[in-house]
């Protein structure tokens, strides 16, 4: 049986999102369970999920690129390697801090490293406009030392 407290949750979900999130942390603290909008806010916290595997891919492939930049792409090396490197402190800071966040993200980082590996060899390949083939097939450290603050790759 739908209550009239759920259904003007659930509206209050379509018609103003934020005052929905307001509602619903003042119902959990109240204890007032029923009145909770339970579908909209599994739904909600399944996206939060998806949401922070999405930005730890994204930060990794930005770093890879940024790697494989620094170690192939000659002919801009000179001119940019202190912007390349000030990237890689910023992505490799911001992974470490959505591991520290959530650290049960650790495994899926390291599932993801290869795929994202040969995502980043494509994108650079397509913003340097070198040759795909220029870039080794095989990840260029592991994902420790790619992580590590202190690790660049050998020019």
């Amino acid at each position: 049986m739908v209550t009239l407290t759920q259904l003007t949750t659930q509206t209050l979900y379509d018609q103003d999102y934020y005052l929905w999130i307001r509602t619903t942390i003042n119902q959990l603290r109240a204890g007032q369970f029923s009145a909770i909008d339970l579908e909209n806010l599994l739904e909600e916290l399944e996206t939060i999920g998806r949401s922070e595997k999405r930005a730890i891919k994204s930060l990794l492939i930005k770093l890879l690129e940024h790697l494989l930049k620094l170690k192939c792409w000659d002919k801009e090396r000179e001119r940019n390697q202190g912007h390349w490197k000030g990237e890689i402190r910023t992505f490799r800071t911001q992974i470490k801090d959505e591991l520290k966040d959530s650290p049960s993200l650790k495994p899926y980082i390291l599932e993801i490293f290869d795929e994202c590996y040969q995502d980043a060899r494509k994108l650079v390949s397509d913003r340097s406009e070198l040759s795909l083939d220029i870039f080794p097939l095989t990840p260029i450290a592991s994902l420790e030392q790619i992580l590590d603050e202190n690790w660049f790759p050998e020019i």
